[in-house]
């Protein structure tokens, strides 16, 4: 049937298009961090002099919870990182838990306005329903 074919290759192309760009998220992501976890452990260890934070020791609460803070949202950059990346890989071999595993990620990356929101829309758009799922375990 001409038809079921040709829906499964624009399909097939749908999908590998999402994974590539869930690899660009990923890498994104992972670099924003990186700049962003860089700019906050300098402001937090006072690094730029009089405009900084004072260290947080100095400050009230305990010593210990500047650090652990940095060092939870560095976890947190790299398994967001990870997960999407993990996503693109799955995508692009066409497995199954790579198709549970994007939906999953697509749920996370909602609330990262727009980017994460609009890939997040488009991965559940592409992976949900009856059809798409048909079409998916076709590939």
């Amino acid at each position: 049937m001409p038809g079921l074919q040709f829906q499964l290759e624009n399909y097939a192309g749908k999908v590998k298009a999402l994974g590539v760009v869930w690899f660009i998220y990923a890498a994104l992501s992972f670099l924003l961090g990186l700049a962003a976890m860089t700019f906050a452990h300098a402001f937090l260890s006072n690094h730029f002099g009089t405009w900084g934070n004072p260290r947080w020791s100095d400050g009230p609460g305990p010593e210990w919870l500047g650090p652990a803070i940095l060092h939870f949202a560095w976890g947190f950059v790299i398994v967001r990182s990870a997960l999407a990346l993990v996503a693109g890989w799955g995508l692009l071999e066409r497995t199954q838990w790579g198709r549970v595993v994007a939906i999953v990620a697509a749920f996370f990356v909602l609330l990262k306005f727009p980017f994460g929101t609009a890939l997040g829309i488009w991965t559940l758009v592409v992976l949900l329903g009856y059809r798409n799922t048909t079409l998916y375990d076709q590939l």
